[in-house]
């Protein structure tokens, strides 16, 4: 069972920045495809950047992709979410999730843990 606690959602004016963080349980990191997924107001929940525990290859959406990076540190047991260029469009409860890596980790897969999610909200 893989614990995970998202911060660092808020409200910012759009073309800001924000970052989130999802602390995750020891080592998964480094052993789990680990990925970030939104949920906007009557909209279903999308995958948006994913990555791979060994070679590190990361996944993005379309309608985030050269903006938002997903990123980890494994000696924190942390993962990351730099969001440049924020539009209103990007509103939505931001959640961590992790999968066991097998297969890919492409933002298509199901993720079977999930952190309580973080509210981002541009206007």
């Amino acid at each position: 069972h893989v614990q995970l606690v998202e911060s660092g959602g808020g409200s910012v004016q759009a073309g800001g920045s924000l970052s989130l963080s999802c602390k995750v349980s020891k080592d998964a990191t480094n052993n789990y495809c680990m990925g970030w997924f939104r949920q906007a107001p009557g909209k279903e929940r999308e995958g948006i950047a994913t990555l791979e525990p060994n070679s590190g290859r990361t996944y993005y959406a379309d309608s985030v992709k050269g903006r938002f990076t997903i990123s980890r540190d494994n000696t924190k047991d942390m993962l990351y979410l730099q969001m440049n260029s924020l539009k209103p469009e990007d509103t939505a409860m931001y959640y961590c999730a992790a999968r066991k890596s097998i297969g890919s980790c492409s933002i298509a897969r199901v993720f079977y843990y999930w952190g309580q999610g973080t509210q981002v909200t541009v206007s």
